[in-house]
Parts: structure tokens; C-alpha cells; sequence
């Protein structure tokens, strides 16, 4: 049974009540003391209808349906509301069976008040835990005799607690700098989002602004009466021929270097390897095929051979194989300007038209030009498909800014999905992001990534098996516990991740992970257990979770600090 230990809050109402207080039955509490006044007569406390004489309290026989008239004893330890109705509460036809006192309690000076449950009154059994004074068996039941240890006992519980208390100062300084980093990075994600939309802002524009000059564009393109043949007519297509046959040329003279050079390097190892071979064989061994194979290599060793390359004709090499871009030698755009036909020149009459009139007379010339088009009246060109290089910048230009545009969108988006996320109390997960922790257990090793996934690592080698994605943060409540060196999750309510859609287990469902954190000075895993087919647990300690409403309560329910 897991015993709840009530000294904390016991420690101010027994300094209140101690100086004045009467001497009270035992067993009884200083919060219960004011029902034990009465010198003759004694109410029950959940029942003050049922009066008893004060001589009954105490005297091993349960009296009062909720077990207040034995405080000192286990008589009533089995009281519960469902405890069958009897004799002494027959007058009483709503009478209260739940037993109204927390259990029998222990003075414990020297150290801290408690109570034990009345099922350990009396039991042959010292509970030195909770009850370090030995009250618990004033009986001496089977001859036991328990000693009052509260000094002994109350010195090492202070020490310890006196390093709980540092440990515990250390982690919620260690999570105020969390705290304060994960609101750095917060605040680097609200920046870049006013940055990005001022970008945006400025993208549009230029996309507006490219989209009106594409129009204009295919319009001058559509009223031309003849249109010029792709890029610059015969010369274009002459110029581009030449730039790909010298593109592919260029392409070869690399393979065929970098051939050579393996080539090379092949013949140097096996040179190598003969070299030793003629001087580490024995000339006495009679055989004629290593013999012929020596005198070979020594012909081969007097032959006057060229040296494969040098550093001049690789430099020359190395200048061939650069890219007209950056050799300079040929500027291309120089030749792949779209030449203007004579056409051209004679249907662009506005030009000799004073400047006041030109523009309309150019709008209407040009509108009249593509309506005659439309109309199967004026000719267009002879390859649809093909466009003039204005028009086809015009049109790349527009492309590179639709994706930069969408680029900056998608990035808004997604800083603006993050800033959403639920990152925990303070935002203070967000510090934690990415970071990974390990903990070796058995034959496998067990990585914990905050936020982002849980996974399984055989010491033996091999792949690595995926126990779950990160999901969302939740809260559990635990009732375990708490080992002398704090590692452990205690009791209360505590902030669990849970990772979900791991690899998925043969003859099973897809691995899960349950990380259920508690206060710590660093981040470490406690433990780890398989509470199901595929489904883990993991214990951590972190200050992440430190000074977390709903951590506090331990306090309150009487059970001990997480540290």
C-alpha cells in the first residue's frame, strides 16, 4: 500500500495549537483536537447527532459509524461507505460510514507530524517512514518495541532536503534560461514574418509589373504584320548551332581528359607493381615465363617514352574547358540580338508623326494591326510556336518572380504555422526543439528528440527502429513513488509528449511512445518500459517542466517534492 505522507501540511497547525492545547486522545491531530475538548461527553464528528461518553474513545470498539471515537486504535480501519449498517448506528438512518480521520498520528518530533493509516496500528510492524517516533505500536503487539529514530532520521531528511532544494533552485534557473531562449527564437520567427510580408509586398509589385510588360510584349508581337523567323532569323539559328557544337565539343574535351587521367593513374600502379615484382623475384627460380616476364618489363623500362601530358598543356587545357561566361572570348549576346526586319521599320510610320499624336496613332495602328490578325485578314507567323526573344524573357522574367513570390509565401506560412504550434507552458519547448537525449538500456540504445521523434538503436548494429513522430503535448496524472535521489515522476498531474506513427510492429499496430516528464536539473531519460506490444513509456527529467501549474500540488495531496 502506498502510504501518503501528510507532514507538510501538518507542520503549522501543530506550532498553532501546541502551547495551549489540552492533552489530547491518542491518536488525535492538532486540525481534530477541537472535537476532543469535552471532558464527559464526545459527539462523532461526521455524525453529531450520536453522543458518547468519553470514556469510549479508544477502547478498541467502534462506536461511531465514521470511526472518530477511535483515533488510537484499528478498530475501525474498516470502515468504508459501503460497511453494512450496525447496532450502535440504527438511530441514525443516514448516519456517515466513511471514516472521518486521515489515520492515526504521529507526533514525530524531531522531524515532521504524520499520520498512519489505522490498518498499521498495532501491527507487530514499525513504520519508520511515517511514523519515525514508534507511536504507531504503543501496544508493543507480539513483544514489538519500536525506538524513536525522528532525530536521526529528521537530520538525514534535512540534509536531503536541503539538496532537493538546491537541485531544484538549479532547474528553475536552468528553465528561466529556456524560458528566455525560447522567447528569442520567438521572437526571430515575428521578425522574419513582418520581413517576409514586406518582401511579399515588393514581389507582387514586380509580378504585376511583369505581367504588364509580357502583355505589351505579345502585343507589339502579334502586331507585327511579319514577324521574324524564331531568334534572328538565319543568323540566330546559325549563332546558336555554333554555341552547341562548341557547348558539346567543350563537353568531350572534359570526358576525354578525365579519361586520361585515369588511364594515367592506372599505368603509374601497375608500373609500380612490376618495379617490385622484378626486384623482389629470385633469379635462381627456374621458371622461363617469370624470367620472360622480367626481361619484358626491362625492354619496356629502356623504351623512350613520352610523358604523358604536362603542366603547360593541362593549363591550356583547363583554359579551353571554361565556359564562354567566363573566358570572354565569345559574348553570344552579342549575336543573339533579334535583328529588325525591313518590314519592321516600314509599319512603324508613327515615328515620323509629331510626338503630340504619336502615341494614339501607335495604339490604333497597333489595335487595328491585331484585330486584322484575329480576323485571318493580315498574316501571322509561319511558326506558331515560335516567338521573338523579347517576348520569351518577357516571359522567363514573369516565371522568376511568380516563384520567388511563392517562395516567400510558402516560407510565411509556415513560420506563421509555427508560431501557432503548441509549444508548451512559455513557449519553453521551443528552446528544446531538435535537441536529442539517450539513455543505453539492455542491448539497445534509446534517443529521445524533442519534438520530433523516438527511436531504437541496436548495440549489435543494424537500422534503427522508429517508435513514434512527434504528435502533441498532453498532461497525465501519476501516482508513483519518489526514489531517495529524486529520479522519479512522483505523484500529481505532468506534462506527457506523446509521439505517435512509428514503424510498424509485425503482427501489431505502428509503434507509440508516451514521455511523461518530470522536474530535473538537466534533461535525461530515466526509464524505459514496454507497457504494451509496441507501445513505450518513457520517464524523463527535465527543467522544462519545473514551476509547471499542476507540479505544485504534490504539496497539497501530501506527497513529496519531485526533487
Amino acid at each position: 500500500m502506498r502510504y501518503v505522507n501528510y507532514g507538510p501540511l501538518l507542520i503549522s497547525a501543530a506550532q498553532a495549537v501546541l502551547a495551549a492545547e489540552p492533552s489530547r486522545p491518542r491518536g488525535v491531530g492538532p486540525e481534530h483536537a477541537k472535537f476532543y475538548k469535552s471532558p464527559d461527553v464526545f459527539t462523532c464528528i461526521s455524525n453529531p447527532s450520536i453522543a458518547l461518553s468519553s470514556s469510549r474513545i479508544n477502547d478498541d470498539y467502534c462506536d461511531c459509524p465514521d470511526g472518530s471515537d477511535e483515533p488510537g486504535t484499528s478498530a475501525c480501519s474498516y470502515l468504508s461507505d459501503l460497511s453494512p449498517s450496525y447496532a450502535s448506528d440504527l438511530s441514525s438512518d443516514n448516519a456517515s460510514r466513511s471514516i472521518a480521520l486521515p489515520g492515526f498520528y504521529c507526533k514525530n518530533k524531531g522531524h515532521q507530524p504524520n499520520y498512519v493509516p489505522f490498518l498499521g496500528v498495532n501491527d507487530g510492524v514499525c513504520d519508520y517512514d511515517l511514523c519515525c517516533d514508534g507511536s504507531d505500536e504503543w501496544a508493543q503487539v507480539g513483544g514489538v518495541k519500536c525506538e524513536n529514530r525522528c532525530n536521526e532520521i529528521g537530520k538525514a531528511w534535512r540534509k536531503q532536503d536541503e539538496q532537493r532544494q538546491k537541485s531544484l533552485g538549479a532547474a528553475g534557473r536552468r528553465r528561466k534560461e529556456l524560458v528566455a531562449e525560447a522567447g528569442r527564437l520567438r521572437k526571430q520567427v515575428e521578425d522574419r514574418i513582418q520581413s517576409l510580408e514586406t518582401e511579399i509586398q515588393g514581389a507582387s509589385l514586380k509580378v504585376k509589373s511583369l505581367e504588364t510588360a509580357l502583355a505589351d510584349a505579345e502585343r507589339q508581337e502579334r502586331g507585327k504584320v511579319v514577324r521574324s523567323a524564331g531568334k534572328g532569323g538565319k543568323l540566330g539559328s546559325l549563332v546558336q548551332m555554333a554555341k552547341d557544337r562548341i557547348k558539346e565539343l567543350r563537353e568531350s574535351l572534359v570526358e576525354v581528359r578525365e579519361q586520361r587521367d585515369t588511364a594515367a593513374a592506372r599505368v603509374t600502379e601497375l608500373e609500380a607493381l612490376l618495379s617490385t615484382f622484378k626486384a623482389e623475384y629470385n633469379p635462381n627460380f627456374n621458371d622461363e615465363g617469370v624470367k620472360r616476364a622480367v626481361r619484358s618489363w626491362e625492354d619496356y623500362v629502356a623504351q623512350d617514352k613520352s610523358a604523358i601530358g604536362d603542366a603547360a598543356h593541362d593549363r591550356d587545357l583547363d583554359e579551353i574547358s571554361k565556359p564562354d561566361s567566363e573566358t570572354g572570348v565569345i559574348k553570344w549576346s552579342d549575336w543573339e540580338e533579334s535583328e529588325e526586319s525591313d518590314t519592321d521599320v516600314l509599319y512603324r510610320v508613327e515615328e515620323y508623326l509629331p510626338v503630340a499624336i504619336r502615341g494614339w496613332v501607335d495604339q490604333k495602328l497597333r489595335d487595328l494591326r491585331v484585330l486584322l490578325i484575329e480576323n485571318g485578314i493580315l498574316a501571322t507567323s509561319a511558326d506558331p510556336g515560335s516567338e521573338s526573344k523579347t517576348v520569351t524573357d518577357a516571359r522567363d522574367a514573369l516565371k522568376a518572380a511568380q516563384d520567388g513570390e511563392n517562395g516567400l509565401r510558402n516560407e510565411l506560412t509556415g513560420h506563421q504555422d509555427d508560431l501557432a504550434k503548441d509549444y508548451g507552458m512559455d513557449d519553453v519547448f521551443r528552446a528544446l526543439k531538435g535537441r536529442c537525449i539517450s539513455k543505453d538500456s539492455g542491448e539497445y540504445k534509446y534517443e529521445l528528440c524533442w519534438l520530433d521523434k523516438t527511436t531504437q538503436k541496436s548495440k549489435k548494429g543494424g537500422s534503427h527502429t522508429g517508435m513514434g513522430n512527434f504528435a502533441r503535448i498532453d498532461s497525465i496524472t501519476v501516482d508513483d513513488d519518489l526514489p531517495p535521489d529524486g529520479r522519479g515522476l512522483g505523484s500529481g498531474v505532468r506534462v506527457a509528449l506523446r509521439y505517435e506513427n512509428g514503424q510498424h510492429c509485425w503482427n501489431g499496430p505502428n509503434r507509440s511512445t508516451l514521455v511523461v516528464l518530470a522536474c530535473a536539473e538537466q534533461d535525461e531519460i530515466w526509464k524505459i518500459t514496454e507497457e504494451e506490444k509496441c507501445v513505450y513509456r518513457m520517464e524523463v527529467g527535465t527543467p522544462a517542466v519545473c514551476e509547471v501549474p499542476g507540479q505544485g500540488k504534490d504539496k497539497e495531496d501530501g506527497s513529496r517534492d519531485e526533487l
